[in-house]
């Protein structure tokens, strides 16, 4: 799971790192808004932990600009406020929880995974690219209308193609969200995984939707041929 956190305060930064390092998780961290809202705009996120005093701009702000860019990774704010009206303000600027200080980092984590599974109060419920179709709240997918099984971790691959459908991912990027930080490069896991997700996306259909990028990864996308035609993930608010 890959978090970036954007907080200022180096203790306080210490203190979620060490808190976290001996979990499924990869931290980034940035030390100012402006430098956290162009880092979290690569959408390369699983969770994002923001404060909300920070040395150039509010943490509300960074989290509003987000939103305004489209970025639905979920947002959890870091606050030494205690009035609810503060409270408010942050989850009306879209953030979806928020954590006073001081806090326990299990308290921290266990937040965090629940606003992963959930995946943010305004992200899509379904994804949508060509003619397939993953519903994320039932966690079922379908090309051309016709239902296809999967296992979850191929459920799992295959909602982080299409979150980022049309860019080439490396073998370490899938790594890191499919899996966990610990994933070794060198393990063939994830190729057997998109072979096997072959099998059951595109073996029956006359166009070939996972494409391998030689020296570069993979990537959801449809053949060079087709490239000048309209690509596009669509993402539906309702299931």
């Amino acid at each position: 799971m890959r978090i970036l956190l954007i907080e200022d305060n180096p203790a306080i930064t210490a203190l979620i790192h060490e808190g976290l390092a001996h979990q499924d998780y990869e931290l980034e961290t940035a030390s100012t808004g402006g430098e956290g809202e162009e880092r979290a705009a690569s959408g390369q996120y699983d969770a994002i932990i923001l404060d909300i005093l920070l040395p150039d701009r509010n943490g509300i702000e960074v989290c509003k600009n987000l939103r305004a860019r489209g970025i639905r990774t979920p947002i959890l704010i870091l606050t030494a406020l205690t009035n609810t009206l503060d409270k408010v303000a942050g989850l009306e600027a879209g953030a979806d929880d928020y954590l006073t200080k001081p806090f326990e980092v299990e308290e921290l984590s266990a937040r965090l995974r629940a606003l992963v599974r959930r995946g943010g109060s305004e992200g899509p419920l379904s994804l949508r690219f060509d003619d397939l179709e993953m519903n994320l709240v039932r966690r079922m997918v379908t090309r051309g209308g016709q239902k296809i099984r999967l296992t979850n971790k191929e459920f799992d691959l295959l909602e982080y193609l299409m979150r980022n459908a049309e860019r080439v991912l490396t073998r370490d990027d899938i790594g890191r969200h499919v899996w966990d930080m610990n994933f070794q490069s060198d393990s063939n896991v994830i190729d057997v995984y998109i072979s096997m997700l072959r099998r059951k996306i595109d073996r029956d259909f006359p166009k070939p939707l996972i494409q391998t990028v030689i020296g570069k990864g993979y990537k959801l996308g449809h053949p060079e041929e087709d490239s000048g035609s309209e690509m596009n993930v669509q993402q539906a608010t309702s299931a």
